[in-house]
Formats: structure tokens, sequence, C-alpha cells
């Protein structure tokens, strides 16, 4: 009989088995056997690199807005920030170090407008940008896609220098040592047969390798930590590179992930979202939380140049 848990992770950040990743790989025609047709939980393996660079990013809505056409009707948007930013794993004093970071706001307009956005006394301060898909969520999800691409731009340029593990999954797909870290499932991809290995994972192991047609990553499962009273996909997380890369290297780099992310693993009495929520994104994500300013005063600052607008 099936077991109820309650999962470990606060409410107020979603649930680690649902997501709406932007770029997840769709069901089906899934390869099980590209790295071995002998599917059991792997060791990671420490290699000894010295440093790892992890890059995140963060998303909020500062106020909804409407464009008041007095033909067309109210046109919906959002006024939205996001941060995006690197931060260095040193394993050899050990330390964290924030390395590069990043904000940008935009007025996010639907049906199509062009409206240009008052100017708003912050720095830095508004762009506009439009989408013409008439769903109510479509300005969010541009919001979230501009910053998934600006941690892809960030993420392709820290892998020129080094490891990457980067927030999410990837969405650029040179031929570089960045790997993607998903901390939350939309699906489980594996068929039954090779699903109960993900059940039998320690800390530290991995999956072997799989694939997706068409989505030109290899991707695998590891488990960060075993969660006092969870469920079987408890501190499991999804990672994934690029095909581009030789599979050889590829399984360096998941041997590498298996070993060394589960050392930074968060703790629940210090993160909502532990384990998945890795020690060094979670400093990241407070730096750049206060970098984006306070939501009340950047609400404020909104109101007053739209009246302001208004009133010219």
């Amino acid at each position: 009989m099936a077991r109820i848990f309650v999962e470990g992770w606060s409410a107020d950040y979603g649930a680690p088995l649902d997501t709406d990743e932007t770029l997840a790989p769709a069901e089906g025609s899934v390869d099980e056997e590209v790295e071995t047709a002998d599917w059991r939980p792997i060791d990671g393996s420490d290699d000894g690199i010295d440093r790892v660079t992890f890059v995140d990013g963060v998303r909020r809505i500062e106020a909804h807005l409407i464009v008041d056409d007095p033909v067309a009707g109210p046109v919906p948007g959002l006024a939205g920030t996001f941060g995006v930013g690197a931060v260095t794993w040193d394993r050899t004093v050990p330390r964290s170090e924030i390395v590069a970071e990043r904000i940008e706001r935009w007025a996010v307009l639907s049906g199509g407008r062009s409206e240009s956005f008052p100017d708003v006394d912050l720095e830095p301060g508004y762009e506009t940008m439009t989408t013409h898909d008439p769903d109510p969520s479509a300005p969010l999800r541009a919001l979230h896609s501009a910053m998934r691409r600006a941690e892809g731009h960030l993420a392709a340029a820290m892998g020129e220098e080094g490891f990457v593990v980067a927030d999410g999954p990837l969405s650029e797909l040179a031929a570089r040592p960045v790997v993607g870290y998903v901390k939350s499932h939309r699906v489980a991809y594996l068929s039954k047969e090779r699903g109960g290995v993900l059940a039998a994972l320690g800390p530290g192991q991995r999956t072997p390798l799989f694939s997706f047609g068409g989505y030109a990553r290899y991707s695998w499962y590891l488990r960060l930590a075993r969660v006092a009273g969870g469920h079987s996909w408890s501190g499991i997380v999804r990672c994934e590179a690029a095909s581009a890369l030789a599979i050889a290297e590829v399984i360096r780099l998941a041997d590498r992930t298996a070993a060394l992310l589960p050392i930074l693993a968060s703790e629940a009495h210090v993160d909502p979202r532990a384990p998945q929520n890795l020690v060094p994104i979670a400093g990241l994500e407070r730096t750049l939380r206060h970098r984006m300013g306070d939501p009340a005063l950047v609400h404020r600052r909104l109101r007053e140049a739209a009246q302001e607008r208004r009133a010219s």
C-alpha cells in the first residue's frame, strides 16, 4: 500500500515533485543505456577539483500593470525585477565568494503593446518588453524566460573558466563543463524497470546517464541526503550536461557532482528548501534579493512614476 508523507519543503516555494520549469524535456523517447545497460547506483568520484562556480537567479513581481486603451480595452502586464549571479566555492580555503551579479527591471506588456514604461527613480531603471501571447500568465513567463536567458549566458561565460553548476535546466548547450541542476521534478522520466534505482540511491550516489530524444542533453539523478521521515524521492535532484560534450567527459562531471554536491546540501533548520537548495546558492539568492531593493520602496516609486506620466 502506498504511504503518504508531508513534504519537508516550505509550501511557499512550491513542491519538489511539481514544477513548471521551462526547457523541461518532453516525456517519451528516453534512452536509458547511453552509459550502461547495468542499471544500479553508481558511487560519485571526487577528482580533487578546487573550485566550483554556482549560477542562479531570483525574480519577483513588483506590481501588476494595466494599459488603459479606450478602444481595445484594458491590457494587462507586470513590473518585475530579476537578479542573476555567480558564486565560487573554493575548497582550499574553504569559502564562497560572489564573483558576478546583475539586476534587471522589466515592464512586461501583453497584446504586443509597444508603450514605453515611464522613468522610475531606481537604479537600474525599467526596460519594456512585450508578449503577443494573450494568456494572462504570459507576462510572468516572459519575465522568467528573460531571467533564464541571463542565467544561461552567465553560466556559459563562467564555463569558459572552469566547472559550473547552473541552477535549473540548461539553456546554453556549448561544449563546456556546465551542469544544469534541477531541484524539483515535473514527471518521472525513467521506466518502471529503471525507476526503482532512484529509491536505492544513497547520499553521494547517482543513476547511470540517460538521454531524451531531441533534447540535446545527457541527464542523471543523484541523492544529496537521506531526509528524516522522507519518501523515496526526498533529497533527489536531476542534473544534465550538453550532449555536445564527449560522453567520457559527461561521466566525469556526473561522478563529480555525485561526490561534491552532497557536501553542500542545506539543512532543514536553516533552509526551507533543504536539502536541494545548496548552501552557496542560498547565500547568492540572499545577496541578489538585497540588491533588488526593498519591495515596498520599489512599488511606491512605480506608482509615483505612473502618476507623473498620467499628469503630464
